[in-house]
Parts: C-alpha cells; structure tokens; sequence
C-alpha cells in the first residue's frame, strides 16, 4: 500500500485543509468500521467484545495493513485535536500524550506486519518512515529533543530516497513531507544548542512564502517558542534616549523578532509575499499592544500621579506604548508604500493592460492609499510622551509634506484624465511648492528620510507632465473650436421634435440616443361627468297611513280574540 499517498489523501478530503483534526478523527473511525465488516473482521457482538489481532498468517488482503493505518491515524487525529484544546485547558495534555503513543504503537504494529515476505520493498520503507514520523511527534510532545531529532532525520532520509527513486508526480509528495518535518529538525537542533537553528526557520518561514496552511503556522509557532526563550535574557528597550523596562513576555517576543520580520520583508521576493509577512507583522504588534494596554488600566491612577509630579514625562508603561504605536503606525505606512509602488509600475504599463482586456489602475486608488499615509502620520504626532520632541515632530512634518506631494500629483492626474486643465495645472504647482519645502528644510534629517520617496524624481516629472499638459490643453482648445458650429450645437431636444431642422448629432450613433421623451410626459384629457340630484331635497311624498295596515295587537288578549273569531 501507498501509505503517505492514502494518508495524505485522506486528511485532504476530510478536514484537515482547514485544521479540523476531529472531523478526520470520526472519518477514522467509521473507516475503520466499514474495513472490519467487508473483511469479517469484527470484535465480537453487540453482547461481548472479542479483541483480534492481525498476524502474519492472515495478511491476505493489503486492507488488513489499512486496518492497523486507520488506528493509527485515529490516534493520532485526537491527539492533535487535544493539542488545539490544551492551549485553554492545560490538564489535556496528559490525554494527548496517552493518544499519541497509541499511534506509536499501532505504527509500531504496521512496521511489523510489513517486514513480511508478503509485503514489497516501497512499502516496507513507507511503514518505516511513517513509525520514525509518530515517534519523533511523540519525543518533540516530550521535549526529548536529541531522540525526537534523530527520529525526524530518519523520516526524512527514507522519505528522500523514495523521491529520488520515483518519478516527479510521486516525488512530490515525499518532499512536501521532508518540507514538513524540516522546521522541526530545526528547532530541535536549537533546543540541543544550535544557534544558527532560528535563523534557518526565518529562511524557510520566506520561502514559504508566508503562505497560510499547516505548515505556516508549524513555523509560526516553531519561531515564537523559539523567541520565548530568547525573550527571558531581554530586560529594556531604548527608544529616543530613554530606556524603558519590558516585563510583558508577549512584547518581548514581539521586539526580539522585530528585525528578523522586517529583514524577511526586505528580501521578499514578490508582493503578495511582501504582503502576507506585513500583515503578520501588523497582527504580532497589535496583540502586544493589547498586552501593554490591560496593564495600563491598573496603572491609571500611577500615570496621572506620575504626569503631574513629572512636569508631563509620561509613565514607563505608557512610553512602551507609544512605542509599539509607533512601529504598528510605520509598518502600516512603509506597508501602503510598498502597495504605492506597485500601483504606480502598474500605471506605468496601462496601455498594455488596456490591451489585454484587464481592469487598469486609476490614480483615485493611489489617492486613497495617501490618504491612509497622512492619517497615520497624523496619528504619530498625537502620541503621549512625544509632543515635547522638536526633532520627531519635525521629522514628521517633513514626511508628511513628503507625502502630501504625491497625493496632489496622483489627484492633478485625475484631473488630466477628465481634462480639467487649470485644476490640473494648480494642483502641479502645489507639488512643486510641497517638494521646494521639503529640500529646504531636510537639511539636518537627511538620514531619516532616506526610507521615503525622493522628491527630486518627483519634481522632474512633474516639470514634464505641466508641458504636456499645457500642450494637450491647447489642442483640446483647438478642437473644441473646431466641433462647436451653429449646425452642431445641441438644444436638448429629441429628435422626434426637431425633424425640421438640420443639426449634426453626434449622440445618434452612440448608446445613448435621444429619440423621444420617454416616459411620455403627462396630458389634459376630459374628465367623466358628474350628475347631483338636487331636486331630491325639495319633493314632498305623499301620506301613506290609510294604505298601511294596522299591527295586530299582542298580548293575551289579542290571542284570546283571534281564537273565537273576534276582531276589532
């Protein structure tokens, strides 16, 4: 049998592309079922359970072996269930491990039942890298490390030369598997004293591509245990001349692996990568935040104790704050930046886009992105413990004026494209104006500008695009001249109103033709006539009281009467 092929296919189709490790485990289960009764293969009655083993002798059908690979992965399948569970309910780690050697033990059963003569070489080395897999995730669930490491490296040798024995559409399979286990040969390499272990899991978390999926968040968590224990040596943080202490495991998880993440960002190799490991990186730093933020509600009433006795120097706590404000702010900027970038090459090959048939960027999506930039920078001045920092705030002043430029030149392009001219030019002489600021004053803060864009480039082309502006507007004059005869202009009216005058109409042979009004507008017509009866009050009836007759009386009497004859 092919065992990681059947393996791997099974957790595909049923719940494990999206994590759900107990939808597998029932599929397990009611497989397991089906097996026992096409092989008459059943523990006893509903009365009495009667345990069988398969041996050597029985073995001859290969779903005997699926038999002992279903209980495997069923054992397995829980105890990766209890692991997601444990990170809320510590005392379920017991049961895990319980589950996990089961599944050694079954695996253990396969590996047996396989060094049979019944059973081919490929199998056999299958069954050997799949008992080598279990017991290196039960030895790394023990943090034996040394065993665990070694148990991973012999999957990973056999699995390796199944694929170099096999062709390419097989081989992919036993290297998704090595590309698996990979990290985690890393990271026991590291628990052993490999140093240079931290540095290949940011490399493989990279070529991964910050991708989603099993092995993304193997990696992920491979590299906060790894910067958890880091974190232990790490006590403060300087920023801006002041030092602040970090007692928060989840900020200094986060600070440790700051330059790592920025320096994987910079060796992204396209933007969707670029992207994927920015949005990473937003969402550690927001958690932190959220970490430093429930210890400032205890520390409310220190902090204004503290602002008053310190002429407005703002907590400690408080200044770790506005710190990782700062960085989720800058990421969010450098972020909107680099999607900026892209945009603009894509403007820049519209008219092959145009070609093709594909939607085209618009410079209204750059303008948005801008918009986004100014907020948060607007936001960075805002924030407590900086608003005595000449140096910051001018820094920011001058980013913002940086960035403020290229907002009124993407919108002077909008304005090109519906050919408002004047709007056009003014808006390219504020730019000029912004990018003259920013030249004069960015003497002392070069260094801190030199991550933005260069303003110089800007004002060149800005210097092109008004010349050809100013062209493109005098030809528009010229043909608008040229179109606006007494023959051609338009009066608004339908053409089924003007059939006695000659006018060229250009909207006649466009998608909007104005041939009637439609709806037809409303008309007078006659209304139904009304008939009042006013000779009705003025008619007098005659009395009709001879001619009705008189009610019969009632009562005994009358009956009395009506029974002998009388009448009255």
């Amino acid at each position: 049998i092919a065992v990681l092929q059947i393996v791997k296919e099974s957790q595909q189709q049923h719940g494990l592309r999206h994590g759900d490790f107990q939808r597998y485990r029932g599929y397990c289960s009611r497989r397991l079922r089906r097996l026992r009764k096409t092989l008459n293969f059943k523990m006893g009655n509903r009365h009495k359970f009667t345990g069988k083993k398969v041996t050597e002798e029985i073995l001859s059908d290969n779903r005997y072996l699926l038999l002992i690979l279903m209980d495997a992965e069923r054992a397995w399948s829980y105890a990766m269930q209890l692991k997601q569970e444990a990170n809320t309910e510590p005392r379920k780690r017991f049961h895990l491990l319980s589950r996990l050697r089961k599944a050694v033990k079954h695996a253990e059963e396969l590996e047996r039942l396989c060094e049979s003569n019944r059973v081919d070489a490929k199998t056999k080395l299958e069954a050997q890298a799949y008992m080598a897999y279990l017991t290196g995730m039960l030895r790394f669930e023990h943090q034996e490390w040394k065993a665990a490491m070694e148990a991973f490296n012999k999957c990973k040798t056999i699995y390796e030369k199944l694929a170099n024995a096999f062709t390419e559409e097989q081989a992919v399979l036993y290297n998704q598997r090595v590309e698996e286990i990979s990290p985690n040969i890393r990271y026991c390499a590291y628990n052993i004293g490999d140093q240079s272990a931290m540095n290949e899991l940011m490399q493989m978390r990279l070529r991964s591509g910050g991708t989603e999926g099993l092995l993304a968040e193997k990696l992920e968590a491979l590299i906060t245990q790894t910067r958890a224990k880091q974190a232990a040596t790490m006590s403060e943080v300087e920023w801006r001349g002041r030092t602040v202490p970090v007692k928060i495991d989840k900020v200094r998880i986060f600070l440790l692996g700051l330059a790592d993440n920025e320096a994987a960002i910079a060796q992204a190799e396209n933007e969707e990568t670029k992207e994927r490991l920015f949005e990473s990186l937003l969402s550690e730093c927001r958690d932190a935040i959220q970490a430093v933020r429930e210890d400032l509600k205890p520390d409310q009433k220190q902090r204004e104790h503290s602002l008053e006795n310190d002429s407005g120097k703002v907590s400690n706590i408080q200044y770790l704050h506005s710190y990782l404000t700062y960085i989720k702010l800058s990421t969010a900027i450098k972020r909107n930046e680099s999607m900026a970038k892209s945009l603009q090459k894509a403007l820049l090959q519209q008219q092959r886009s145009e070609e093709d048939g594909k939607r085209t960027p618009r410079p209204q999506d750059l303008i948005r992105l801008y918009d986004i930039i100014l907020q948060n920078l607007v936001e960075l001045t805002q924030l407590p413990g900086l608003e005595e920092d000449k140096t910051f705030q001018k820094e920011i002043g001058l980013k913002t004026l940086v960035y403020k430029a290229y907002r009124c030149f993407f919108i002077a392009q909008s304005y090109v494209l519906v050919k408002k001219w004047s709007e056009a030019l003014v808006l390219y002489e504020r730019v000029l104006k912004y990018a003259r600021e920013v030249r004069s004053g960015a003497g002392a803060y070069t260094n801190s500008l030199k991550e933005l864009p260069d303003v110089q480039d800007l004002i060149t082309q800005v210097n092109a695009e008004k010349y050809s502006l100013q062209a493109a507007a005098i030809l528009d004059a010229n043909d608008t001249h040229e179109t606006e005869s007494p023959s051609q202009v338009k009066d608004g009216k339908p053409l089924s109103e003007r059939f006695e005058t000659f006018c060229l109409d250009p909207s006649l042979v466009s998608k909007q033709v104005s041939l009637v009004h439609f709806p037809p507008g409303f008309q007078p017509i006659p209304c139904k006539p009304l008939f009042f009866d006013l000779a009705l009050n003025h008619v007098a009836f005659p009395p009709l009281e001879d001619k009705v007759e008189q009610k019969a009386k009632s009562g005994l009497t009358g009956y009395i009467k009506g029974i002998f004859g009388f009448k009255s």
